[in-house]
């Protein structure tokens, strides 16, 4: 099984593998993330299991 990454959006390594791949080498996942914390979307506190 693949290393969830975010629990809040549901990325796992593969996606970030795939991502630094489709991108020339640069994940946008870490943008995408913490774009959407600024907004408020994220929910670590809730979603993670560790609550962090």
């Amino acid at each position: 099984m693949d290393q969830k990454i975010c629990y809040c959006f549901n990325y796992f390594a593969v996606d970030i593998r795939r991502d630094t791949l489709e991108n020339g080498g640069c994940s946008r996942i870490l943008e995408k993330i913490l774009a959407a914390k600024k907004n408020g979307s994220c929910r670590c506190n809730e979603k993670h299991p560790e609550g962090r």
